[in-house]
């Protein structure tokens, strides 16, 4: 399986590509940042982003797509602007039909450290270190990009397996339903 990991934000959106299967060695197959000016308007940053990441699309292929899921900040700007880049990497995604996974900070810090309160160095060496790499990638949205793609990776297997029961049980309790009798008064 080969994973573009996306780590959302207006000046700074991380991207990383990492192949491979659950209880395997992992493949780096790029990483970088797609980096927008601070002073640009947001349309334009928002297209700045999606041609940085359509142009990972083309390169890399991926079967997936793994975003960092939002989550509440105290800062009401970082948020939309975390959000909005977020929307155009699955809007990116969604354009070639690629399922997008959404995953929280703590997951993804937990899939590669054992620690969902992991800080950026650790996740940083722990990539390094699963990808056999020389160096940590930079800057830290580099590393977090491939540490989703890695999350993915490594969950992929049970969000699968879990869904296909999940699918398996609705479809049993449908045909299994006792039909209601209606019962005259």
């Amino acid at each position: 399986m080969r994973v573009l990991g996306v780590d959302p934000g207006l000046t700074r959106c991380g991207v990383g590509v990492v192949e491979g299967v659950a209880g395997r060695p992992l493949t780096m197959r790029g990483v970088g940042v797609v980096r927008t000016p601070a002073d640009a308007e947001l349309g334009d940053r928002l297209v700045a982003i999606e041609r940085g990441i359509e142009d990972w699309l083309d390169e890399h292929r991926p079967d997936c797509v793994a975003v960092e899921r939002v989550f509440a900040q105290h800062n009401v700007r970082t948020v939309m602007g975390t959000a909005q880049a977020s929307a155009v990497a699955m809007l990116c995604a969604a354009r070639r039909g690629l399922p997008v996974a959404l995953h929280t900070p703590s997951e993804v810090k937990a899939a590669v450290s054992g620690s969902g309160r992991a800080d950026k160095a650790q996740v940083g060496a722990m990539v390094t270190r699963l990808l056999r790499l020389d160096a940590p990638p930079k800057p830290a949205d580099a590393a977090d990009a491939l540490a989703l793609a890695i999350c993915h990776i490594w969950r992929a297997p049970a969000l699968n397996r879990l869904q296909q029961a999940h699918a398996a049980a609705a479809r049993t309790s449908r045909t299994t339903a006792v039909p209601v009798r209606k019962v005259p008064r």
